[in-house]
């Protein structure tokens, strides 16, 4: 990693999270009545770029969003986070927006419109992540925007990280130009399973598993499970953006990978017992004081 390089910068999504509570989710064809849960800023991008932020490193966020109202609350909670926003506003398209059905055990269903997120053009992708020590990508933005900003890079001499969500065979022509890729054990199956995702060129792949911990799998050592924080759920919607964005923080911050992934864990643990994607809970100082408790 070059001297000059600094911070986290992350290319991805942005939309405004609309929350309904429900005890489950509806069947075909029925109305079912929820609770309101609230309006949130959301996307993976955004959620992974203010975990970042929250998590103590410089963090650079790049999306694109509308000319709209929703674009100006996403804007508002990246500096809020201090994050420095690099949003290009399209001419044409809404911010995107989820609908997200919380359920009463802690789990939720997310439907996504992207809107002004299927704009993020190569251009938008390279400029975002200049002079970057980490760069953090996901796959709910344009598969040529997301590959050209983990290109330039791994170009430049900083860490690449991709978390391959959701699941996209793209992914896959990516990981030669990926340091770290980051599933859960879903998207890990639809792309062909830990093997094939070694094969394909990705030295490292961390495997997420919900309250199970995660396990680093990397090419020639032993796999290495690092388990979860036993906590009681809110709201998981955020926090497997938490723990990519923790990580990638840890790792522009010098931390080895072992011990950046006990970060992450925990930064995921702390957005869990709170509702929305984001909250301001999370700070160096929550994750140290549940790093501290095992």
């Amino acid at each position: 990693m070059s001297d000059t390089l600094a911070g986290v910068a992350v290319v991805g999504s942005a939309n405004l999270d609309l929350v309904v509570e429900v005890a489950r989710p509806p069947r075909v064809g029925e109305t079912l009545l929820g609770r309101a849960g609230g309006r949130f800023s959301g996307g993976k991008g955004l959620n992974q770029a203010v975990a970042s932020a929250r998590s103590g490193a410089p963090t650079r966020f790049c999306g694109v969003v509308g000319r709209d109202e929703a674009a100006d609350v996403l804007e508002r909670t990246l500096t809020d986070a201090g994050v420095v926003a690099a949003l290009r506003r399209s001419a044409e398209a809404p911010t995107g927006v989820a609908h997200v059905l919380a359920l009463d055990d802690g789990d939720n269903s997310i439907v996504v419109a992207a809107g002004a997120n299927a704009e993020l053009d190569p251009e938008d992708a390279v400029a975002g992540i200049a002079g970057a020590a980490v760069v953090l990508a996901q796959l709910e933005v344009p598969a040529a925007g997301v590959a050209a900003a983990l290109r330039a890079g791994r170009a430049a001499g900083a860490v690449t990280i991709l978390n391959a969500a959701p699941a996209h065979e793209a992914a896959l022509g990516m990981l030669p130009a990926v340091d770290v890729l980051v599933v859960n054990e879903t998207e890990c199956a639809e792309l062909g399973g830990i093997d094939r995702l070694q094969d394909a060129g990705a030295g490292t792949v961390v495997l997420t598993r919900g309250a199970g911990g995660v396990t680093l799998h990397r090419r020639g050592l032993d796999p290495l499970a690092i388990a979860a924080f036993p906590i009681e759920p809110v709201d998981t919607t955020g926090a497997g953006d938490a723990f990519c964005g923790a990580l990638a923080a840890a790792l522009a911050q010098g931390e080895p990978i072992e011990d950046a992934l006990v970060r992450a864990c925990a930064a995921g643990a702390v957005v869990a017992q709170h509702r929305g994607a984001t909250t301001p809970a999370l700070s160096p100082e929550a994750i140290a004081v549940l790093v501290a408790s095992r």
